[in-house]
């Protein structure tokens, strides 16, 4: 067998631009030939992948897979550089692959998800797939989070909105399923996309939470020269008063359903209201929401100046 050195493993980076770690394998696997270790890496879809793992992936898509007739789903993001490639059908095929995966995953976290076999073709890894479509698609890409549902005792709703820039899974646990039932889920999902709560019930939001914000609140009144010459119950109060209208914007069952015809009907109510004319118990027991590139930096360049840059070489 062939003695891998670091020159070698150096120049077949240079000349393929994948990292450092495929290199050695692929030599290790071709006994050292370099043209053999090239197609090896063409082959897995790693060669050119790693020169590109260095731009800005923000734009993308979110999507939703749905098993066990509505008791299992999951929600997964994955990211592109360019809203363009984002709506490209190959690209979008390639996300509802990684659901359809991911639905499935036993794995915790992501670096257990990326390592296991790539069900469409088990030659690969999740990992070595995705670089594969790297080289396909030509812009760096990114499997940035999934996160699963279960609910044995009803169903899941998804909602994906604006093309896949909001994903959404509702888990509505009930005794009675039909139309109407499945209407209202898909309301509330709706709701969840528009209005992005943080808690789905008041019980959800921790009493650390809401401690820290009567200090925050009580401080702003006490700066206040005229608020803060009020009585000690009258100051009580008002941080409750401002508590409640916080929750009413955070807490998605505090919610004004968006529907309502009064403006004033919760979402709580608007459930209650369904579950009565169904006669059927109903619980929205969790949501999860996912949008696109929420918390990563978008690179803002000309794409003029960046295509003909590539032209230029």
């Amino acid at each position: 067998m062939a003695n891998i050195t670091a020159a070698m493993v150096k120049e077949l980076r240079e000349m393929t631009g994948a990292g450092m770690m495929d290199c050695k394998k692929a030599l290790g696997e071709t006994d050292g030939n370099m043209d053999e270790a090239v197609e090896f890496l063409r082959k897995k879809g790693l060669a050119g992948a790693e020169k590109k793992a260095g731009r800005i992936a923000a734009e993308g898509i979110c999507a939703t897979c749905l098993v066990d007739n509505d008791k299992k789903a999951v929600v997964v993001e994955v990211n592109a550089e360019t809203d363009f490639v984002a709506k490209n059908e190959k690209f979008q095929n390639y996300v509802a692959d990684v659901a359809a995966q991911a639905v499935k995953t036993t794995a915790k976290d992501m670096d257990a998800f990326l390592a296991e076999k790539w069900e469409k073709d088990p030659s690969l890894t999740v990992k070595e797939a995705l670089s594969s479509q790297i080289s396909i698609i030509g812009e760096n890409m990114n499997i940035r989070r999934f996160e699963q549902m279960e609910e044995q005792n009803g169903f899941i709703v998804s909602y994906i909105h604006a093309g896949g820039k909001i994903g959404v899974l509702i888990d509505v646990e009930t005794d009675v399923i039909n139309d109407a039932v499945k209407e209202m889920g898909k309301n509330v999902a709706m709701q969840a996309a528009a209005l992005s709560p943080k808690f789905t019930t008041r019980a959800e939001v921790d009493a650390d939470y809401i401690e820290k914000e009567k200090e925050i609140l009580k401080a702003q009144i006490m700066n206040d020269p005229k608020e803060s010459q009020k009585p000690e119950k009258v100051i009580e109060g008002m941080i409750m008063g401002r508590i409640n209208k916080e929750m009413k914007e955070i807490v998605l069952m505090d919610q004004v359903y968006v529907k309502a015809e009064d403006g004033k009907q919760t979402v709580e109510k608007y459930v209650q209201e369904v579950a009565k004319a169904e006669g059927a118990k109903i619980a929205i027991k969790k949501f999860i929401r996912f949008e696109t590139g929420e918390g990563l930096e978008k690179k803002n360049e000309d794409f003029a100046a960046e295509v003909a840059k590539q032209m230029n070489g």
